[in-house]
């Protein structure tokens, strides 16, 4: 078997080997995806005591950090959908799949609609465009306090099966609802048939390092999607589709091996320290909000969040039983809602789709304070198991709730 090659990713954690207690931080900051909340604080305290500055700094980043640099937060993301999607993966058969998916679709219309109406009774017509912000899940959160409460228990593949599936119909709705710039459809669309042809061939010509399928199908992609007028921070995902790929998903979110040679492994392997830094950047670029700047949008996406989550997991489980799905074993009523008080934590993804739906102004700032208060899902989250007496908070043994 072929030795593989240090990633950036291994480098950065070797380099502090001689600093066991600094490298463990740094173990426990990338697991935890802590890059991004802390960069949120930094930048909320610096465009409230230096809001002149801060803007320039903004302004000047938004391109290269929004556009180009998450292109590799979403080709991460695209990376768990195709493992997952792919034959053995949680997602492939229907039986397996069917009840988070429809939990997900369910925890995004309620939100929508939830969103529309209070815009709709507010007579606040120029809230719509943000709809989508509220369907948002915030993978890495949304399991750190799932984990919390629950510990080992069934819950977890579920969220994590839900927060996928609601991942991928999020890149969905960002192709479809949000274009970046107007329209050149067919211009896209002939660049993208190239992309798609060029990964292609790199598969068929056993191209097995990932550096050329993001060089060459990567960027034909971007340029198909800044063309087109569609966002081009998704250009990896049709390429990571077609990366070649081990013959089994380890698991939702679970490293592959160190020795994995395949093409998704090595760009897994390779992207995850960078992208950390990139959720760092995106953090400083985009959640610099004057806490003043609270109005009807705050208000819009907190409300069709944290109610809207929680309800619409509920009625597409409800609606599923009905027509004959079946929960996991050991996974109860009490825990679907806590679970989609869990996948209201929108955060990163919510962000995106406020820097999407709304141009710099009120509005914009508005909708985001919405984005980074929906962590305030992790309170309810606890809150609701408590009141339930789930999880941690249950009166049964403890090795009856985490065996």
């Amino acid at each position: 078997m072929r030795e593989r090659r240090p990633s950036l990713s291994d480098l950065l954690l070797q380099s502090s080997a001689s600093r066991p207690s600094y490298r463990a931080r740094v173990s426990f900051a990338i697991e935890n995806s802590l890059a991004l909340p802390i960069s949120a604080v930094i930048a909320l305290f610096w465009a409230n005591l230096g809001p002149a500055s801060y803007g320039r700094f903004a302004h000047a980043l938004e391109f290269p950090v929004n556009d180009v640099a998450m292109v590799f937060f979403f080709g991460l993301a695209a990376k768990e959908v195709a493992e997952a999607t792919a034959p053995g993966g949680a997602l492939h058969s229907w039986r397996r799949a069917g009840l988070p998916v429809m939990a997900a679709v369910g925890g995004m219309v309620i939100p929508a609609l939830l969103y529309a109406l209070y815009a709709w009774m507010m007579h606040e017509p120029e809230l719509l465009p943000g709809w989508a912000i509220p369907c948002a899940t915030d993978i890495a959160f949304s399991y750190l306090i799932a984990k919390f409460v629950f510990g080992r228990h069934p819950a977890l593949p579920f969220l994590l099966l839900l927060a996928v599936a609601d991942d991928a119909l999020g890149l969905v709705v960002l192709v479809v609802f949000y274009p970046s710039r107007e329209l050149h459809l067919g211009a896209g669309a002939a660049i993208m048939a190239a992309a798609v042809a060029a990964a292609l061939w790199l598969r068929r010509a056993r191209v097995h390092s990932f550096w050329p399928y993001v060089g060459i199908a990567g960027s034909l992609s971007w340029t198909a999607l800044f063309v087109g007028g569609l966002h081009p921070a998704l250009a990896l995902v049709p390429v990571v589709s077609l990366m070649p790929h081990a013959a089994r998903d380890p698991g939702l979110f679970v490293e592959a091996p160190p020795g994995a040679t395949d093409t998704l492994s090595q760009f897994e392997h390779w992207w995850k320290v960078p992208v950390q830094v990139v959720l760092f950047g995106f953090g400083l670029v985009n959640a610099g909000v004057p806490l003043r700047m609270y109005g009807s949008a705050t208000w819009a996406v907190l409300i069709a969040v944290l109610a809207g989550k929680p309800i619409g997991v509920g009625v597409a489980v409800a609606l599923s039983l009905a027509f004959g799905l079946r929960l996991p074993a050991r996974f109860g009523w009490r825990d679907v809602i806590i679970v989609g008080c869990a996948a209201a934590i929108g955060f990163t993804v919510a962000l995106f789709f406020a820097t999407a739906a709304f141009p710099p102004g009120p509005l914009l700032d508005q909708a985001k304070l919405g984005a980074l208060l929906s962590v305030s899902g992790a309170v309810l989250t606890v809150a609701a198991a408590a009141a339930l007496k789930a999880g941690r908070f249950a009166t049964a043994s403890p090795a009856a709730e985490h065996p």
